[in-house]
């Protein structure tokens, strides 16, 4: 049974904007990267039945990728905009392909990871 409730992804999201702010990336970049963050972290309980997502982020001085992992399988399609501009769910992988310079998605021995790659120049 999956919980009723969204888990908490403050502290993924605390520890990534300290990280690149720390690294001298811009406020832009930053907020471009957490919104990306929660987009994937959502999706991971949503869609792939995980009550608490992994979060595995990965810095270098020229690139950030972060991954979100969790149980399914199943890996995501191609994102999509919802047909009906008025629906509540259906932009997240979307925004993230926008708002990011790269993602994909990774199966591995259980479930899968989906990640985005952000260059400090966004």
């Amino acid at each position: 049974m999956r919980a009723c409730n969204p888990p908490d992804w403050s502290t993924a999201r605390a520890e990534l904007s300290d990280l690149l702010a720390s690294a001298g990336w811009p406020p832009a970049t930053i907020a471009d990267a957490e919104l990306a963050l929660h987009e994937l972290f959502v999706n991971a309980w949503r869609h792939g039945g995980s009550p608490a997502p992994l979060v595995v982020v990965s810095l270098s001085t020229t690139r950030l990728r972060v991954s979100v992992c969790d149980d399914s399988p199943v890996l995501p399609g191609e994102p999509r905009t919802p047909a009906d501009p008025l629906s509540l769910s259906g932009r997240g992988l979307h925004l993230v392909r926008t708002l990011t310079h790269r993602f994909g998605a990774d199966p591995r021995k259980r479930g899968k990871a989906v990640w985005f790659e952000l260059e400090p120049a966004a």
